[in-house]
């Protein structure tokens, strides 16, 4: 039996379905009521960092904080009244699931959301907020999704898929026909993929307006290195795909049927990103830009960083898709790349357990005007003899030459020093 997408296709027709701009243009009059025409604007500080004209499209601005409502949106105005009436599901624990339930909610379409039942509190809680009802089925999104597809058929729901639907690819193009209309002078699209419905979208506009706008306009996706299915496939490589990313948006093990076509048709290249400049970017963008971004809506800014020479000189427009990230976790991020900076360190010290040794030890970091923070002593669990100590210090430095000017200046006075290293 065949299933039906929100427009009545059959899955094989919506893998022969094709996307042009004007079903873009059509879905930005029909959503634009409803969505935020969020701010692109010129960055003369990552410009600088980066050697390229950076341009920032804001889609952490929108009510849900992600671009993904764009589609969900417009999927949900193209069911029938019927449709409308039983009701849409979705399997998702991320940005979709609030997107689809807001504007489900808004529209008075009931949404079910499928998520595993590993999925964090805050992420149900986010989602019931606006609207959405929560079903936990699964301990992976697999078998929650699996879940969703066997509901819609019993319940005769319509499922709308995150990603690998034309309806949802043509919203979310939208974002590029805003930010090329606010930045004509762009000339490379820098875009996070994870199933690949944004860059669908936005490669389709950009190859489309390029006449228009009187240049070519380059379109390159980026991936976090370890989730590259997109990359994999585009590179015809054999990559692994799983762990702990900090995009967790973009973390998907296989880009959509649907996007994988359009992608070959308007994408230029694909790079990857380690996760140590995905955190340097997310910081970034606080520290200068002042606004909070997730992983996965830092990628774009992650690849120039990891790649400048490829964007030296260059017009780069960054989409920061999303601006859901855990408090915590936005914490953790913002220590390490004061870690990575200089700026906070942990020191190992090495020194005989006798009374005094721990006092000349902080006269050190006085007089180099390092600041302490937490120390911490073993005794038992090392490999010195019995008289002997290691001290561990967390301290706060200015920047890194005075870090290094504090352990010049113990290694001067006889003390081992070593300091424990970020990935």
């Amino acid at each position: 039996m065949n299933t039906l997408n929100n427009s009545g296709q059959t899955q094989e027709a919506i893998l022969d379905a094709k996307l042009d701009i004007a079903e873009i243009h059509a879905a930005a009059a029909r959503i634009g009521d409803a969505i935020v025409h969020t701010p692109t604007m010129y960055s003369k500080t990552l410009s600088r960092i980066t050697g390229a004209d950076i341009w920032l499209k804001f889609e952490n601005q929108q009510f849900t904080a992600a671009y993904k409502e764009r589609g969900a949106l417009n999927a949900l105005l193209l069911l029938t009244d019927e449709q409308r009436k039983r009701g849409v599901i979705a399997a998702s624990a991320g940005n979709h699931s609030q997107g689809l339930s807001y504007h489900g909610t808004r529209l008075g379409v009931p949404v079910t959301i499928v998520m595993p039942r590993t999925t964090p509190t805050v992420k149900v809680m986010q989602t019931e907020s606006v609207g959405g009802k929560v079903m936990l089925e699964g301990e992976t999104f697999d078998e929650a999704y699996a879940y969703a597809r066997s509901m819609e058929k019993q319940l005769g729901l319509t499922f709308v898929h995150p990603f690998d639907e034309p309806n949802v690819a043509a919203g979310q193009g939208t974002v590029a026909l805003e930010m090329l209309a606010d930045a004509p002078e762009i000339e490379t699209l820098v875009v996070p993929i994870g199933g690949g419905g944004l860059i669908s979208g936005m490669g389709t506009v950009a190859k489309s307006m390029a006449a228009q706008l009187g240049h070519p306009i380059e379109v390159i996706g980026v991936q976090a290195r370890l989730y590259p299915s997109a990359y994999a496939r585009f590179k015809h490589v054999d990559l692994p795909s799983g762990g702990d990313t900090l995009a967790e948006g973009i973390a998907v093990h296989e880009p959509g049927k649907f996007t994988s076509q359009i992608i070959d048709k308007v994408v230029d290249d694909i790079v990857l990103v380690e996760e140590p400049h995905l955190e340097e970017a997310v910081a970034l963008l606080l520290q200068i830009e002042k606004t909070v971004v997730e992983g996965a809506g830092a990628a774009g800014l992650a690849a120039v960083l990891a790649h400048k020479e490829r964007f030296t000189g260059k017009k780069v427009g960054l989409v920061l898709c999303g601006g859901n990230i855990d408090t915590r976790l936005l914490a953790n991020v913002l220590l390490r790349d004061l870690a990575r900076s200089g700026r906070l360190a942990r020191l190992q010290i090495t020194l005989q357990d006798r009374p005094g040794a721990l006092f000349k030890v902080m006269r050190e970091f006085n007089e180099h005007n390092v600041n302490i923070l937490e120390i911490y002593h073993q005794r038992i669990f090392t490999n010195l003899p019995a008289k002997g100590l290691v001290t561990d210090i967390e301290c706060e430095a200015r920047d890194r030459e005075q870090l290094e000017a504090l352990i010049s200046g113990l290694r001067a006075k006889g003390y081992s020093v070593s300091q424990v290293e970020l990935n």
